[in-house]
């Protein structure tokens, strides 16, 4: 059901932004100036898809999760505890948008079958910005030419 779908989906933005502000804090490397101006475009993208998903919840007849706890409930993300080296960073928040394209594939799909167009369309908006980033975070990570 699209609605629960999107409780997932919002639960799972939430601590998307939450681990890519983090790491946006707490990143080391030689090239850190870029990597901190990388992840602040991420964690800027995703927090402001927080609120719309939210206000689409409403706008199908349900209410929004407003909690740290129900949102890590709903995630299909996991949180970091640890602080990791640069290179991992990117390497988890790649694997996570692959988690969020999935994530979104379903929503778009749901959207599409219960006709809510408006819906899909904000979700086709996040796949491809998700799909952006995912891009941005293998060329960032690959170290050789094919």
């Amino acid at each position: 059901m699209l609605v629960d779908s999107l409780k997932t989906l919002l639960g799972t933005e939430f601590a998307y932004y939450v681990k890519v502000h983090g790491f946006h804090w707490n990143v080391e490397s030689p090239d850190f100036y870029q990597y901190h101006k990388f992840l602040q475009k991420i964690y800027e993208d995703a927090y402001s898809a927080i609120d719309p998903t939210a206000e689409y919840i409403r706008s199908l007849g349900e209410y929004a999760p407003g909690s740290l706890e129900r949102f890590l409930e709903l995630s299909v993300i996991s949180a970091q505890t640890k602080i990791p080296r640069a290179r991992l960073m990117l390497e988890e928040l790649l694997a996570n948008s692959g988690q969020m394209v999935e994530l979104l594939d379903q929503c778009f799909a749901e959207a599409t079958q219960e006709n809510k167009q408006d819906v899909a369309n904000f979700i086709a908006e996040r796949l491809s910005q998700t799909n952006k980033f995912a891009w941005q975070l293998r060329s960032s990570l690959k170290e050789n030419r094919a």
